[in-house]
């Protein structure tokens, strides 16, 4: 089956969530500092990246359908490089500025293509700033083909569950990529994404398949979820839905870096089933996508030329 690009160029698709810029700074290590043990990195060049529900929104649009992004920022300086960004990419966006938080930015160091050092900023929104998001969010859930929210627990999902029922109420399939072991919050989506970590502290250690599955099933009911696709890196993806378990090894792919594999999957999920394929067929061009991007370095993007 080929990708459905015409029908994917249709979809309508907003992304809600955790809005973060990713910001490399790529160098040569050739010395050890004199001051402590550590790599001196002479920095050569310096690149911003879209990051968390902007990633996911980047992905979209890379696959060739129309995105609109709702999420949270500070009045700083990594809040406004996200705004441009997003308009390079053609992005719609509905950014919420709060004054009292800083965007969360996290700031990589490379040296000879190995990330030496990881360092974040973050901070938790208030309530006034959740407010502002919710009241551009409700009314515009009608006028997409599909909701996505981008979990990344830095707080813009703080009333999930709120948003989720507004998408029931209009009828608007919501696809959620969780964080955290509270999975109640995500009651009546259509479906989750887990990773294998994430699986297993919402319901815990399985000792086999069966286990799995069986445990699986049971949080899916208790959630009134349409389904739950969990990502399990080099053992590929398995969904559950009503009808049953089906699982797809992973593509076959050197694996040179995982960040932001989960935007990339959560996004062609969005729009291979704002395009009309079934629960399957839409994961296995998700696995597809997620064996492409862990071949290229930082959060990076699948195009729907490289899925043909």
């Amino acid at each position: 089956m080929a990708f459905p690009a015409d029908k994917a160029r249709a979809a309508r698709i907003l992304v809600v969530g955790d809005v973060m810029l990713d910001r490399y700074w790529f160098g040569e290590v050739d010395r050890i500092s004199p001051e402590a043990p550590v790599p001196v990195v002479r920095v050569a060049k310096r690149e911003d990246r879209l990051g968390g529900a902007a990633n996911v929104a980047r992905n979209i649009v890379a696959l060739g359908a129309h995105a609109t992004l709702i999420g949270l920022v500070g009045n700083d300086e990594a809040g406004e490089k996200i705004a441009v960004l997003l308009n390079e990419e053609r992005i719609g966006c509905r950014l919420v500025a709060d004054a009292t938080m800083h965007t969360t930015l996290k700031m990589r160091v490379l040296g000879r293509q190995q990330q030496l050092l990881r360092v974040d900023f973050e901070e938790l929104p208030n309530d006034g700033g959740l407010d502002l998001l919710m009241h551009d969010v409700g009314p515009a859930i009608p006028d997409y083909d599909v909701v996505v929210l981008s979990d990344y627990a830095k707080g813009t999902l703080g009333r999930v569950q709120e948003v989720i029922q507004l998408c029931r109420s209009h009828g608007v399939p919501v696809l959620v990529d969780p964080k955290g072991h509270d999975y109640l919050r995500y009651t009546g989506a259509t479906i989750i994404t887990p990773n294998r970590q994430e699986m297993a502290q919402a319901v815990g250690a399985w000792k086999d398949e069966s286990d799995l599955e069986l445990r699986a099933q049971r949080l899916r009911e208790h959630l009134e979820l349409e389904a739950i696709l969990i990502t399990r890196s080099e053992q590929g993806m398995t969904l559950f839905t009503e009808s049953g378990r089906h699982h797809i090894d992973a593509q076959a792919q050197e694996v040179f870096d995982v960040s932001g594999a989960g935007d990339t999957v959560l996004a062609t999920l969005a729009v291979t089933r704002a395009a009309g394929l079934d629960w399957e067929s839409a994961v296995g061009w998700a696995n597809r996508a997620g064996g492409i991007v862990v071949g290229k370095l930082g959060t990076s993007v699948v195009t729907a030329g490289e899925l043909s």
